[in-house]
């Protein structure tokens, strides 16, 4: 069994018919990412996921638990948090209390401390700056805490929409090594990421949308090598 099984789903905004039939499966301590052009689904299908926009049709399982209809607020009790895209943070919030909003579904606030130690050894800049108000922060720093804050709930599954959205070269390269380490600590990671070349570099595997489909589905490595994906997406002529 999959820890995350998402068979057949569609998911609709108004009229508008986004997501056609999406099946993915994500296993305990993978890192699986979804790549694709803008419009092509990959947003949708992590909201629907995470219960912010609930398919109307097909089934998504976590750990085998049916969740299609569960509130996206009770899936953080289950395990599941999200890194949105554009960040989210509170901005009006320093950083320390951006964290302690992070964690307030853990019931035990006895392992507070030591999970605020955990998310300050993977990100060193917001222990210096635990006291800066968040909306003052530089974009990289902004996407530290919003991937911090999505910790502080100790989640096994963390759902992760466009980490690199607006960062400089040499800032995505440490984000993406941070996405490692937190996936070596035992954290499984569905990423959506635009950038696929960094994207693939890091996943074991990945699906391809276009306009609310898949159309692949592979190993990274194999994707890495597809032709039309080197084309499409990885800039390869």
């Amino acid at each position: 069994m999959a820890m995350l099984e998402v068979n057949d789903i569609h998911t609709y905004y108004g009229n508008i018919h986004a997501l056609k039939g999406i099946s993915i499966t994500v296993e305990e301590k993978e890192i699986v990412t979804l790549i694709g052009g803008n419009g092509a689904g990959k947003t949708t299908t992590l909201r629907s996921i995470s219960g912010l926009v609930p398919p109307r049709m097909g089934e998504i399982y976590f750990e085998g638990e049916k969740i299609s209809d569960t509130p996206a607020h009770d899936l953080v009790y289950k395990g599941i948090t999200m890194v949105p895209e554009g960040r989210g943070i509170f901005a009006r919030l320093n950083v320390f209390e951006n964290l302690d909003m992070g964690a307030y579904s853990q019931s035990d606030r006895t392992t507070f401390d030591d999970d605020l130690d955990r998310v300050f050894q993977l990100f060193p800049r917001l222990k210096e700056r635990r006291n800066q108000v968040a909306g003052t922060l530089s974009g990289g720093e902004q996407q530290m805490l919003a991937t911090a804050r999505a910790l502080m709930a100790n989640p096994r599954l963390l759902l992760m929409d466009e980490p690199s959205m607006g960062l400089a070269p040499i800032l995505v390269e440490s984000v993406f090594e941070t996405i490692q380490e937190i996936n070596k600590s035992g954290t499984t990671i569905l990423l959506v990421e635009q950038n696929a070349t960094v994207a693939l570099a890091v996943a074991d595997r990945g699906y391809v949308l276009q306009t609310g489909e898949i159309v692949l589905k592979d190993s990274a490595e194999n994707l890495r090598k597809d032709e039309m994906v080197q084309k499409a997406y990885l800039g390869m002529d």
